[in-house]
């Protein structure tokens, strides 16, 4: 692995920084979230249209800047540094790769160009709160994560065909047949807003019961324009969370029409496949952008532990101060390398990922985070506390991260069991491994 940074990946870098610096502060922050989308939408489509933010990773044939996984790393850690709302992760990270390694090149011509120009966003709806299990992280996601056919999925059925169904000349939907989608999927990264869905649901019945990917268009390009009434059946509600600028969503699906991703039947060892494959990418780029929080929350409370006066010296002049900043430093540090080599080895680096690797980056980086984020509450005294001060954005960021694509023991739990460092079954529901001897569970 070669550790140093081209000198594009350098500029991607300076650019981004530059310009988040300069329209994206704790003001801006605090009002952007409280708009309908939950984010700037100028400044997203500044970023998309003059950086091509969202297209990244994508190839220049459908209209992306044809890097990859390490250069959305970097820009998801400028974004982590100033917490930038926006529906970077759930376009770039989640829904634009399962539409690259799935989806037919119909589907692929007719989203990924204007996902990356920003025309359209994206994100990926997967009931019952299985996000992590979904994409390999917490657990394999060869199960029933998506809902086992029970109540409290998403179920998948073909519609009754009442035309033809050859596709479309203009590449749209199939002039008939499709298929119909009935259930509800909870935080769902920007999923009021997005205007593609990617949903997992079950298909085939009880008997042939298999977990597949489906696109749900809210808007389609030079169909309908953003902000139309949305699919019928389709009821998106933002849900209240404690990190503001993450905004997600609730979805209620009745009878929705949408689209098998991708050409045939569907196949879902190939779903599961390219959800592992997703979430590597993912689990790096949250990584970074959690490394960019901890940058920034550590940054700015080593210049307040420098200015804030106590028995008549500064704070950081103390030794029990600097050595827990110190020590912050060091995980801080760590929690980047592991980041920056999971997006390496998601972009190619090696073969084959792995086992593991994004995990145990995304676990580091999610326990540096959450112990720069408290300590800089601490450290700033009662100002830390208030509403006021920008430290409770990287607080709340730190918790609602780590139930996102967590918890941390869970992480670390299926990197160990990917590698497999325990032998079957030595592994508790909670993520500890068991002691050998340790006498086995009774079912009761």
């Amino acid at each position: 692995m070669d550790a140093a940074f081209t000198e594009e990946q350098h500029e991607i870098r300076r650019t981004l920084r530059e310009l988040l610096l300069k329209r994206c502060g704790p003001d801006e922050v605090k009002a952007a979230v409280r708009t309908p989308p939950g984010y700037d939408t100028q400044l997203w489509q500044q970023l998309a249209g003059r950086l091509g933010l969202p297209g990244l990773a994508l190839p220049t044939a459908y209209g992306g800047v044809g890097c990859g996984p390490t250069e959305l790393a970097l820009a998801c850690e400028e974004a982590g540094r100033v917490i930038l709302p926006s529906p970077l992760i759930a376009t770039a990270a989640l829904a634009a790769p399962l539409l690259l390694a799935l989806g037919s090149e119909r589907q692929r011509t007719a989203l990924l160009p204007a996902l990356a120009a920003g025309e359209l966003t994206a994100t990926l709806a997967v009931p019952g709160g299985q996000l992590a299990t979904a994409l390999a992280l917490t657990g394999p996601n060869d199960g029933d994560w998506a809902g086992g056919g029970r109540a409290g999925g998403i179920q998948a059925r073909r519609a009754p065909e009442e035309g033809a169904a050859a596709p479309s000349r203009n590449g749209g939907r199939p002039a008939g047949g499709g298929w119909r989608l009935y259930g509800e999927a909870g935080q769902v990264l920007n999923g009021h807003t997005a205007d593609v869905l990617v949903v997992a649901a079950h298909a085939g019945g009880f008997a042939q019961s298999r977990t597949l990917l489906f696109l749900v268009r809210a808007a389609d390009v030079g169909a309908a324009p953003r902000g139309a009434p949305g699919v019928p059946g389709l009821l998106r509600t933002r849900q209240t969370a404690l990190d503001e600028t993450r905004p997600q969503a609730r979805l209620e699906l009745r009878d929705v029409p949408a689209e098998l991703l991708g050409e045939g039947d569907g196949d879902a060892a190939a779903v599961a496949r390219a959800l592992a494959a997703t979430g590597v990418v993912a689990a790096a780029a949250l990584a970074a952008e959690a490394v960019g929080a901890a940058d920034t929350a550590l940054a700015r409370t080593v210049v307040h532990v420098q200015q804030r006066v106590q028995f008549g010296r500064p704070i950081g002049s103390f030794q029990a101060v600097q050595h827990r900043l110190a020590d912050l430093y060091v995980a801080l540090q760590a929690a980047r390398s592991a980041a920056y080599y999971a997006a390496w080895s998601a972009g190619g680096g090696r073969s084959a990922p792995e086992p593991g690797v994004g995990a145990l980056a995304l676990a580091q980086a999610l326990e540096a985070l959450r112990a720069v984020a408290a300590e800089a509450v601490q450290l700033h005294g009662g100002i830390g506390f208030t509403w006021e001060h920008e430290a409770h954005l990287y607080f709340k960021r730190a918790a609602c991260d780590e139930l996102l694509l967590g918890p941390v023991h869970r992480l670390r739990a299926r990197a160990a069991e990917e590698a497999g460092l325990f032998p079957d079954g030595a592994v508790e529901a909670g993520g500890a491994p068991v002691p050998d001897g340790a006498p086995e569970a009774v079912e009761v």
